[in-house]
């Protein structure tokens, strides 16, 4: 029996720990899975750290694929998260339905808090892209648990950004926020998440059969469940 070690990042936290449950049920192997902020994987992937698949968005494993980081054969597509806004928990929720309605719900909020990753550069840049201060109107906190802390415990009237999948795990969890909303159609940021087995891989076959899993239609039906598709 190996053991697999999975570092990734990103919103299919919940997606992943599910399928590695049905994979350690049908192979008998066991999966630790460890999840941090996106940057973190990417540089303890590029220094060469001894674990079994990474997860990261598609940008950053074409990177590792392009500097012979990872095994390009093991490559799996896990889906697709959008994005949204949430808010304090009791606060009146902002219209989200249309690029002018996200632009008045930026006006009225004292800020947007956005995370250090893809996903907060992205929400940095539309805020400036729609006339407003970056510096004014943006708060950066290091992930999306400290984001959605921020904004439920702050008396300001904040809006956090952040992946709907791991907004809505937060509220699942007992954080005070509630979500405002997706981001509009022609402002929507969709960011694929790819699994593949790092060169350093220690378990490479078994490692290599875990990612292919995430093919099967029981991997792909727990992905879906919780907003991935």
């Amino acid at each position: 029996m190996a053991e697999l070690k999975i570092l990734g990042a990103g919103p299919v936290k919940r997606g992943v720990t599910q399928v590695a449950a049905l994979f350690e049920k049908s192979s008998g192997h066991r999966v630790v899975v460890e999840f941090v902020g996106a940057p973190l994987v990417r540089d303890r992937i590029l220094a060469g750290e001894a674990v079994d698949v990474a997860i990261v968005p598609a940008a950053t494993m074409d990177e590792f694929v392009a500097g012979g980081k990872v095994a390009a054969e093991s490559r799996a597509v896990l889906g697709r998260s959008r994005m949204g806004l949430a808010m304090r928990k009791g606060a009146t929720a902002s219209d989200l339905s249309t690029a002018e309605a996200f632009r008045q719900a930026v006006a009225a909020a004292d800020a947007v808090v956005v995370n250090v990753a893809s996903s907060g550069n992205y929400v940095v840049k539309l805020i400036e892209k729609l006339g407003f201060s970056a510096e004014q109107k943006s708060i950066r906190q290091p992930d999306a648990v400290k984001v959605m802390d921020y904004v439920a415990t702050s008396a300001k009237n904040l809006l956090g950004a952040g992946q709907l999948p791991e907004i809505r795990e937060l509220i699942d969890k007992g954080v005070a926020i509630a979500l405002a909303g997706a981001l509009p159609d022609e402002l929507q940021s969709i960011t694929a998440y790819d699994a593949a087995v790092p060169k350093a891989s220690a378990n490479a076959g078994v490692a290599a059969a875990f990612t292919a899993f995430f093919a099967s239609p029981a991997a792909r039906a727990a992905m879906a469940a919780t907003g991935i598709d």
